[in-house]
C-alpha cells in the first residue's frame, strides 16, 4: 500500500493523537522491570568500498521516505550491531541488524521462515524500497503474526514480522538475516499492505505489560575495543553503562526528521560553529556521521581532509590528526563532546572498507543536500558507540550519556 504525502500529512497527527490516548487509559499492569537482550558486533567486509556512498545513499532514502512507503534498509558496509531474535514455537532464531532508522522487522534474508503453530498469515504483503533512487531495490513478502522471543523475559506474543520472499533482499550482508527495526510507528505507514500502522516490538512489549516503560538504551561498544559486544535494555537503560547523567532533549517537530528518532542539535569544530541549531536523525543503520554540505565543506576544510577515491571517505596525514580538534554536539543544551580519536575510522578496519592499511580516514561525510532539508544530520552508528542512548517513546525524547568509550583511543 502507498500512501500520498499530503495523506500521510494528515493521518500520522491523528495517529499520534489515537497511540496517546490509547498510552493514557489506565491499565492492570505488573510490576515488570527492563530487561536487557546481549548484541553481538558485525564487520561487513568487502574488497572494495563505498561506505560514504553508501551512507549517502541511504540518508536520501530516508529523506525520501517521507510520505511514502519507501524506507533505506540496505547498502550496510561497515560494522553493526546484531541481535539473535526468536520467531514461532519452539523459536527460530534470526540474526537481524539493529536498526532505529526503520520499524518493520522482517527475516529471510539469509535463513528461511520456520513456521510453528503460532505462526498466523494476516494475509498481507509488505513491501521496503531501499538503495537510491540510480540503484532502487525492493524487500518483499508475507507479513506474519508469531510469538517473538528475544530472552526468557521478553516474549512477544502475535508480533507483526514480514517473511521475505526470495531473492528480495539483495544488498543486505550475508552475516544478516534481516531486520530489528526499532524506530517510531509513524515509519510503519504504507508498509503492510491490510494495514495502515503495524505495532513495532517496542509497542508490544508495553502493550502487553512487558515493560512499564516504551524506552529503550543502547548500548554499542566501538568496533575496535576489545569487547565488541552491545546491548539493548527494553523499558530502561543500563546505569551501568554510563559515566554520567542521562541528558534528554526532546524530539523535533521539523519533518521529516519527526518522523524517525529526530532531534535538534548544533555541531561545533573546536571553536568554531560549522552546523546551526537544526533538524537531524539518530540512526543505528547509518555507519558513519553524515552532515549537511555546507557543513561538510567547512568541516573539510578546517581539517585540510581530502576525499579518498577507493572509499569517497576524507583522509588525513598523520601531522593534520595531530592538530585535529574536537568536535561538539550541542543537544539540549548539553555538550556531547567526539574527541579526534572518536572521528576516524578504526584503522585496524581500513581494509576492510577497502581502504589503505596505514591511512587515517574521517567518520564524517557529507549527506548530499544544503542544511534546511529538514533532516540535516545523521548521528549513526559511529556516534552511538561513543554514547550511550536512551530512545523514549512514552516521554517522547532522545538521551545521550558517557559511557567508557566516549574517550577511548583505540582507533
Amino acid at each position: 500500500m502507498v500512501l500520498s504525502k499530503s495523506l500521510t500529512f494528515l493521518l500520522i497527527p491523528v495517529l499520534a493523537l489515537l497511540l496517546q490516548s490509547a498510552r493514557a487509559s489506565p491499565r492492570p499492569r505488573a510490576s515488570p522491570s527492563a530487561a536487557t537482550l546481549k548484541l553481538t558486533l558485525r564487520i561487513n567486509s568487502v574488497e572494495t568500498s563505498d561506505t560514504t556512498i553508501a551512507a549517502r545513499a541511504r540518508a536520501r532514502a530516508l529523506l525520501q521516505r517521507s510520505g511514502s512507503s519507501s524506507i533505506s534498509a540496505s547498502n550496510y558496509v561497515g560494522a553493526y550491531h546484531s541481535a539473535d531474535v526468536g520467531v514461532g514455537n519452539p523459536p527460530t532464531y534470526y540474526t537481524l541488524l539493529v536498526d532505529t532508522g526503520s520499524s518493520n522487522t522482517w527475516i529471510g534474508a539469509s535463513k528461511s521462515y520456520e513456521k510453528t503453530n503460532t505462526s498466523e498469515d494476516t494475509g498481507g504483503q509488505f513491501e521496503i524500497g531501499y538503495g537510491s533512487s540510480a540503484d532502487p531495490r525492493i524487500v518483499s513478502g508475507e507479513e506474519y503474526l508469531d510469538t517473538v522471543t528475544l530472552n526468557s523475559d521478553l516474549i512477544i506474543e502475535k508480533q507483526s514480522i514480514g517473511v521475505a520472499k526470495d531473492g528480495s533482499t539483495s544488498g543486505l550482508p550475508p552475516s544478516f538475516d534481516g531486520l530489528f527495526g526499532l524506530g517510531p510507528i509513524d515509519l510503519t505507514v504504507g508498509i503492510v499492505s491490510n494495514a495502515f500502522v503495524v505495532p513495532t516490538v517496542m509497542d508490544n512489549l508495553f502493550a502487553q505489560n512487558t515493560i512499564s516503560s516504551e524506552a529503550l538504551g543502547v548500548f554499542f561498544s566501538p568496533a575496535s575495543s576489545s569487547d565488541t559486544t552491545g546491548e539493548l535494555t527494553f523499558g530502561g537503560y543500563d546505569a551501568s553503562k554510563i559515566t554520567g547523567d542521562v541528558n534528554y532533549v526532546p524530539t523535533t517537530t521539523t519533518y521529516p526528521a519527526n518522523t524517525f528518532w529526530g532531534i535538534d542539535q548544533s555541531i561545533s569544530y573546536g571553536d568554531t560553529t560549522i552546523l546551526s541549531e537544526t533538524a537531524g536523525i539518530v540512526d543505528s543503520g547509518t555507519p558513519t556521521i553524515l552532515i549537511a554540505s555546507d557543513a561538510f565543506e567547512t568541516y573539510q576544510s578546517a581539517t585540510g581532509g581530502t576525499i579518498d577515491e577507493a572509499t569517497d571517505m576524507l583522509t588525513i596525514t598523520s601531522d593534520q590528526y595531530a592538530k585535529l580538534s574536537s568536535l561538539y554536539f550541542n543537544i539540549g543544551g548539553a555538550s556531547h563532546e567526539l574527541t579526534p580519536n572518536a572521528q576516524i575510522w578504526p584503522r585496524s578496519l581500513n581494509t576492510n572498507i577497502g581502504g589503505t592499511a596505514d591511512a587515517i580516514y574521517l567518520i564524517v561525510g557529507d549527506i548530499g543536500s544544503n542544511s534546511g532539508s529538514g533532516l540535516d544530520f545523521v548521528n549513526g552508528h559511529c556516534f552511538l558507540e561513543r554514547f550511550y542512548s536512551v530512545f523514549d517513546t512514552t516521554n517522547s525524547r532522545v538521551g545521550f550519556a558517557t559511557t567508557e568509550y566516549t574517550d577511548a583511543t583505540s582507533n
